[in-house]
């Protein structure tokens, strides 16, 4: 029952910081992640009405939205070149995420006006501060079409703006985005004035995402498609999950082993019971009868090594919640987290693979053995 203890606790803990691990990845991401996101499945970039707009407005359950230009673009400052994506936005996208509250230095863009705010990463490569009013950074990008090129103008648009904050947020994000007003991305990719690449849209808390994502769908037609953050974050959970599942199978297969323990342990108790079994034969006591007696043996071993086990795996998980006894770094605690399903995952395992240890040791048991006792 010790090997039972030891691998359910193991399993609960390897669970708990997996739950840790996804919480803590996603925390991240969903700072900048709205609640859903709709997108043309057609080319890069479609038109809103403003019928259109007025129609979002009305949907019940959307708190906000904001429109959004999305393109790849190359940062120039002070002589040094960055690949990024420009995102222009409109002055509703503070209210859609959390991005004001991710930028330790310098503030937010004022709305129609060329400011940007650049990650850390970017602010690293490019050696850009905030609020440096005598420098600009240039912000390039192809311009479309055929024909004979003659000039750089012909080549490229560009646009020039001054960097008023530095956004903090993972290495990932950090090395992506430029952050500008919608106005000046609709100035550096000649858009029209109604022209956007997606919408990013927050709701209310009691809304029904399936309901509100379905009115959008419809309002805006059915070349768009709209995506909540899981979807928006597929390739994250499919890592996630993947792993997760990897490291299940490996710590089920550890629980398998200990429970041969207990395969073993109830033949060893039927050889030595093999008297006691003949009598209860003598008495009236059917095979069936006495294979139930060590089938329920095993699940009771199992049962009482799954709880123990669990309340250790709690104990722990608990213990590093509170008092962050291991670290990552010197101010990053390692994450877990505490899910109930966790809990049902472990025994649900451990009680399928008990009973059918149980049952393969108790299958020994036959009327010779109990006769010959």
């Amino acid at each position: 029952m010790v090997g039972i203890v030891l691998g359910s606790a193991s399993l609960f803990i390897v669970l708990s910081g997996f739950a840790g691990l996804r919480e803590f990845t996603l925390e991240f991401t969903s700072i900048i992640d709205p609640d859903l996101k709709a997108e043309t499945t057609i080319g890069k970039s479609f038109t809103l009405s403003q019928q259109q707009a007025e129609d979002l407005k009305n949907i019940e359950g959307v708190t906000s939205f904001s429109k959004i230009i999305e393109e790849r673009v190359i940062a120039t400052f002070d002589g040094n070149n960055h690949p990024a994506y420009i995102k222009g936005v409109d002055q509703n996208f503070s209210e859609v995420t959390k991005i004001e509250s991710v930028i330790p230095i310098g503030g937010w863009i004022y709305p129609e006006t060329p400011q940007s705010v650049v990650g850390w990463t970017i602010s690293t490569h490019l050696n850009v501060g905030a609020n440096d009013y005598g420098k600009s950074m240039t912000l390039s990008v192809p311009k479309p079409g055929k024909g004979q090129i003659t000039s750089q103008n012909q080549a490229i648009n560009q646009v020039k703006v001054v960097n008023v904050g530095i956004y903090d947020i993972n290495e990932e994000i950090n090395n992506k985005y430029i952050f500008t007003s919608l106005e000046t991305a609709k100035q550096l990719l000649n858009y029209n004035d109604n022209q956007i690449t997606s919408i990013e849209f927050k709701l209310n808390e009691n809304a029904d995402e399936d309901t509100v994502k379905n009115k959008i769908a419809s309002v805006l037609g059915p070349t768009i498609l709209v995506k909540n953050k899981d979807q928006l974050n597929d390739a994250i959970y499919k890592m996630l999950n993947t792993e997760n599942l990897a490291v299940y199978l490996i710590f089920t297969l550890v629980l398998i082993i200990a429970l041969f323990n207990i395969i073993g342990t109830i033949i060893m108790a039927i050889l030595d019971k093999k008297k006691t079994l003949n009598t209860l034969y003598n008495l009236g006591a059917s095979v069936k009868d006495i294979r139930k007696i060590f089938l329920y043996q095993g699940i009771l071993m199992t049962l009482i090594g799954g709880i123990i086990g669990l309340i250790i795996g709690y104990t722990l998980v608990q213990l590093q919640l509170s008092f962050k006894l291991i670290m990552i770094t010197p101010v990053l605690p390692y994450p877990v987290a505490l899910q109930f399903k966790n809990f049902v995952i472990v025994m649900l395992t451990l009680m399928v693979l008990g009973v059918i240890a149980s049952k393969i040791a108790a299958s020994r048991i036959n009327r010779n053995l109990v006769k010959t006792g």
